[in-house]
């Protein structure tokens, strides 16, 4: 295990293409990132059985697709300055068959990544259960890292949080306020931008729709949205929902990403480009054929060298 975990550490040691903290709390230039979701090892045969609970046994599927998206990274010119997962690394719940083998399978392709490309990492529902327990944030933590903090690239704050604990912190409410203290710190901050990272979306399509399994609920969603407002937010990327989804409303970018393993809809198996300039954030889906052959648009590109 020691051989893999260097990868995943770097991003926990606050070290991005060997710049401290400190020195990437300044604004330097549009950079770019790399936001994936759900690689999620055991989902597809699942999905086509029908067997979402009990299934999973086979995940070859998705051991390739996650090496075609760290391929299509490792090749991308400029480097992205990270990799993001949004969540559901893996289909397995805690404490069930193939937990830990189809961990172990990730990790491995995931040390392909170029070592000068930090990789972060978000909880999701079935990294955390459901009804996420202290033993099962526990059990994340120590596979994967932290289930919720900050860090800082470039003059740009980015913040991952565990939004399983907004889903449903029944089983861990004292989890759920020590995010919440945390976050209230975080958003007092005033950097260039505000980015925050989490699984499920706070909406698909709109702020005040219904409740639904892809969704927060509209309570705790609208007082998130209020906050991230309030303090200058630029945009939520998330994933859960196996397509691509969100919207720009007054100001706040949720932005809905599909899943590198199992689609649910009409997209293609993918990950999303991400360039941070001095305005905004412009971020646009990719196949991961399309970006392995052929890289990032060239509108893109040229906000890199404005």
């Amino acid at each position: 295990m020691a051989e893999t975990q260097d990868i995943f550490l770097r991003a926990q040691n606050r070290t991005f293409g060997g710049l401290s903290e400190d020195l990437e709390r300044e604004w330097t230039g549009p950079f770019y990132f790399i936001q994936a979701a759900d690689p999620q090892l055991g989902l597809m045969k699942a999905w086509r059985e029908g067997d979402c609970d009990g299934g999973g046994d086979e995940w070859a599927e998705e051991v390739e697709l996650t090496k075609r998206a760290v391929e299509a990274t490792n090749r991308l010119r400029p480097r992205p300055r990270f990799m993001v997962l949004c969540g559901d690394l893996v289909h397995a719940m805690p404490g069930t068959p193939f937990r830990e083998d189809q961990e172990r399978d990730l990790k491995m392709v995931l040390k392909d990544t170029d070592p000068s490309i930090p990789l972060v990492f978000v909880s999701g529902n079935h990294d955390l259960g459901n009804t996420p327990t202290p033993a099962t944030v526990e059990q994340y933590c120590r596979a994967w890292g932290d289930d919720y903090f900050s860090f800082w690239v470039g003059g740009v704050l980015f913040l991952v949080l565990n939004s399983q604990l907004y889903f449903d912190s029944s089983a861990c409410p004292q989890l759920r306020e020590a995010q919440e203290s945390w976050l209230d710190t975080q958003l007092s901050k005033k950097p260039k931008h505000v980015v925050v990272f989490q699984h499920i979306p706070l909406y698909i399509s709109k702020p005040d729709e219904e409740d639904d399994y892809f969704n927060l609920q509209r309570e705790v969603r609208q007082k998130l949205i209020h906050r991230f407002k309030e303090a200058g937010v630029t945009a939520v990327f998330s994933g859960h929902y196996h397509r691509n989804a969100g919207g720009l409303h007054d100001g706040l970018d949720v932005v809905v990403s599909s899943a590198i393993g199992c689609q649910l809809g009409h997209d293609v198996h993918g990950v999303r480009v991400a360039v941070v300039t001095a305005e905004r954030v412009v971020h646009r889906y990719y196949s991961l054929e399309r970006l392995r052959t052929e890289g990032m648009d060239e509108d893109q590109r040229t906000l890199l060298r404005a």
